[in-house]
């Protein structure tokens, strides 16, 4: 499901900001599959890619801890 979530927020932000896969791919030093997969939500990025993109992207990750008893 997170991956789901990470895909979506990543596709419309670039949405937002007019870029197409392609050249997000390359702003961010990823292959083009590599992001269809993580917009589809087919693949899990690791922190090092995440915060390729999300720099690229203007966005920053906000961490949310929930405590369980």
């Amino acid at each position: 499901m997170l991956s789901t979530q990470i895909g979506e927020t990543i596709k419309k932000r670039r949405n937002e900001l007019g870029i197409t896969q392609p050249h997000l791919a390359e702003l961010a030093g990823i292959s083009t599959n590599s992001l269809y997969k993580l917009e589809r939500g087919q693949s899990n990025p690791s922190l090092e890619l995440l915060n390729k993109l999300i720099e690229v992207l203007g966005m920053e990750i906000k961490l949310e801890v929930i405590k369980k008893y």
